[in-house]
This record gives structure tokens, C-alpha cells and sequence, in this order.
């Protein structure tokens, strides 16, 4: 059965404009709930960006592809991406068999290269044979931010110290949940994840924080920095740390060894001029115009029904009078032609119905309008409901 267009046709075009003076708050792709005030993407949304091809490491704990390898083994690469801090120190630290060692007097060693957030891989080692105690047992540390932090490297093993200066701790700050060090002599790998504190206009906005991980168990989950910790004292919370800073590791006078060290440098948060995530309205705003733009740009690829969804996906995100335009003349078109030659068009249909009970759903248009009523009789008509 057809159905004449003329009395309908009017119907889909308002539908149309409904959904483009509906724009700012509508949802993309018609399928998971909509953008809001402080999320540029609707859940599922198709125009989120890929997530970037990493190939990992090929062994456990090698270092991926993006990542930058500080020290791979080789006296070069300890040349090309480490300083001694020192230039008056007593000693060098020196590569042996695969090994970076650090030197009683050589101080610390800070990586040339300077970051900020950041996901870091470190495997260490306590000297085989057990000398000291307590701090004086295996004792180095490795520092973010520039050194403002430091994740404390020990030998703790069956070695009791202070908490809150046990290996994987931040130093000063948190003792970590667990001790799932190997014994002295071999071989222990920390991952830890840094996010700096950032603050803004004199307000602490995020303390930062640090996840450790130590031979697989995770030792420290989130853990504000409070400052960054330190010896003997508690830091102040308002501590300013660099947007980037070099690593730095430390001689403590204890021959530890250290091995396949690599960063990643990671993706900023929100609140640090990242888009993933919860984001101001003004953000969010600016976002869902570029998105727009993007989409607007990808829509001139297209002809006909194609062309219409895609500028309709436009305006969900930003109103634009020539996208509104084109997409409610395209609406028209495509419902003539349809209701007229239905027949093989019910797939087309039932995309172009789904847009708009979407937008019922989510009260974006009336569950009365012309332009729903016209889809969904068109629809009956044919027995596509049946």
C-alpha cells in the first residue's frame, strides 16, 4: 500500500528543524545516552577518536612502541639519556653486563629528558650479599616530577623499616598495601603511574597521585601525593610541581642495579586541557563545535538520505542554519521519494524511524509531531510493524 506524500512531507521537514533547534542537547548516533553539559561524546558515540595502535613489548615488561627507552643495557644509552646531578661527586655510576649500577658518592642520576604524567617501568635488584639494615639495606629511590616525589627503592625483604619508607612507598606520604619483594640478589620490576598535582590561581585543583605496582601486586592504588613526601617532614599539599620534570634516581650508597628502564608519557586529564572525561560546560561546548565542524566537513562526502543523517548527527552537537537547512530540504526529498516507491526502502525507513523514536525517547521531540507520526504510519502502511 503507498501512501501520498503531499500531507506528510511537512511533517518530516519540521521533524527536522525540531531536532536542529534541539541540537545542543541531543544525542549522537541515535543509540547510546546523549551528550550532556560536561561530556563532548554520547555513550557509544562512533565520532569518539580510535584509540591509537600500541604495539606492546614483545617479553613481559618489554617496552612498547610508544614508549621511550631510557636504558636498554648498553653503556650508549645510559650516555644518550642520563646525567650525574653531581659534577663535584666521588664516583661515576657505571653499565656492567646489562646493568646500570649506581655508585656510593655518585649521587643522583636524572634522565635528560623531562615529563610529565607518565606511566614508568623500572627493574632493580639489592646487592646478593646482605649488609645493613633498615635503611642501610639495598636503599636507592626513584623520583618523578622533577624529584619532587619519590617511590623508595629497599630491600625489604624479611628487613623490617619505618612504613612510610618501605620499598614502594611514597617516600614520606603512604606505606604500600603489601611486601611482594623477591629475596636480595634478584631481580624486582616497578610500574608506576604519576599524575602530578596541579594547581591553579593558589587552589590545589588535583593532588595527583601515584599507582605502584610491584612484581604484579599493586601496592599503592591512586595514592595522593600531599606535596610529594619527603625525609623527616611532611610536605605542603599547594607544592607547585613542573608540568614536566626529569627522572631521577638515587645513589643512597648501596651498589643497587637497575635494568630495562622505559616511560610513556601519558594522555593530560581534563582539568590539565584533556578531552576524556568530564569536562567544563565551556569545554564541553568548544568541543561539540569542533566535533560539528568535523562531521559538517565528513557530510559533504555523502548524497541523499546518507548526506541527511550525517548533517542531522552535526547538529546534535552544534546548531548551524545551513546545516539545519540542508538537512530538513534532504528530509523532504528523501520522504518523497520514499512514500511515493516504498517498496525495497524498508531498511532506509526503519534507519531514519529509529533516529527519530531516539529522540522521542530521550524528549527531544513530542512523541506527537507530524514528522514521527508520518514515519511511523508510512511504516504501518507497509506492514514494516507486523
Amino acid at each position: 500500500m503507498h501512501i501520498d506524500p503531499n500531507p506528510l512531507r511537512a511533517g518530516i521537514g519540521a521533524a527536522l528543524t525540531t531536532l536542529a533547534l534541539s541540537a545542543p542537547f541531543a544525542a549522537a548516533q541515535f543509540y547510546g545516552d546523549p551528550p550532556d553539559e560536561t561530556h563532548p561524546w554520547a555513550v557509544h558515540d562512533g565520532n569518539r577518536p580510535q584509540p591509537p595502535r600500541v604495539e606492546p613489548g614483545a617479553k613481559p615488561g618489554g617496552a612498547p612502541s610508544d614508549a621511550t627507552v631510557l636504558f636498554d643495557g648498553s653503556a650508549e644509552s645510559f650516555a644518550a639519556n642520563w646525567v650525574h646531578e653531581n659534577d663535584k661527586r666521588k664516583a661515576d655510576w657505571t653499565v656492567a653486563d646489562g646493568n646500570l649500577i649506581s655508585a656510593k658518592g655518585g649521587g643522583y642520576i636524572k634522565s635528560k629528558g623531562e615529563f610529565g604524567d607518565c606511566q614508568l617501568h623500572v627493574e632493580w635488584a639489592a646487592p646478593s650479599k646482605v649488609e645493613g639494615s633498615s635503611q642501610g639495606r639495598g636503599n636507592s629511590g626513584i623520583f618523578l616530577g622533577g624529584g619532587a616525589t619519590e617511590v623508595q627503592v629497599l630491600d625489604n625483604f624479611d628487613n623490617p623499616t619505618y612504613a612510610d619508607g618501605f620499598a614502594g612507598s611514597v617516600y614520606g606520604v603512604m606505606p604500600p598495601e603489601a611486601n611482594p619483594l623477591h629475596g636480595p640478589g634478584e631481580w624486582q620490576t616497578y610500574d608506576i603511574i604519576f599524575r602530578r598535582p596541579i594547581v591553579k590561581d593558589g587552589e590545589l585543583v588535583d593532588p595527583g597521585s601515584q599507582t605502584v605496582i610491584i612484581n604484579g601486586v599493586v601496592v599503592q592504588a591512586d595514592t595522593p601525593l600531599e606535596g610529594g613526601g619527603g625525609h623527616k617532614g611532611r610536605s605542603n599539599p599547594l607544592r607547585m610541581f613542573p608540568e614536566k620534570g626529569s627522572i631521577k634516581i638515587q645513589d643512597h650508597g648501596n651498589p643497587v642495579r637497575f635494568r630495562n628502564i622505559w616511560i610513556r608519557e601519558l594522555r593530560p586529564r581534563p582539568i590539565d586541557g584533556g578531552t576524556d572525561g568530564q569536562l567544563s560546560p565551556e569545554a564541553t561546548a568548544a568541543k561539540r563545535a569542533e566535533i560539528a565542524a568535523e562531521i559538517r566537513e565528513d557530510a559533504e562526502t555523502k548524497s541523499g538520505k546518507d548526506k541527511m543523517l550525517r548533517l542531522m548527527e552535526s547538529l546534535v552537537y552544534a546548531h548551524d542554519d545551513a546545516a539545519q537547512a540542508e538537512a530538513e530540504a534532504l528530509g523532504e526529498a528523501w520522504y518523497d521519494a520514499v512514500a511515493a516507491a516504498p517498496d525495497g526502502k524498508k531498511g532506509e525507513v526503519m534507519q531514519v524511524n529509529n533516529a527519530l523514536k531516539y529522540m522521542v525517547k530521550h524528549k527531544r521531540l513530542p512523541a506527537d509531531h507530524e514528522g514521527v507520526l508520518a514515519v511511523a504510519e508510512l511504516i504501518k502502511a507497509q506492514g514494516w510493524d507486523q
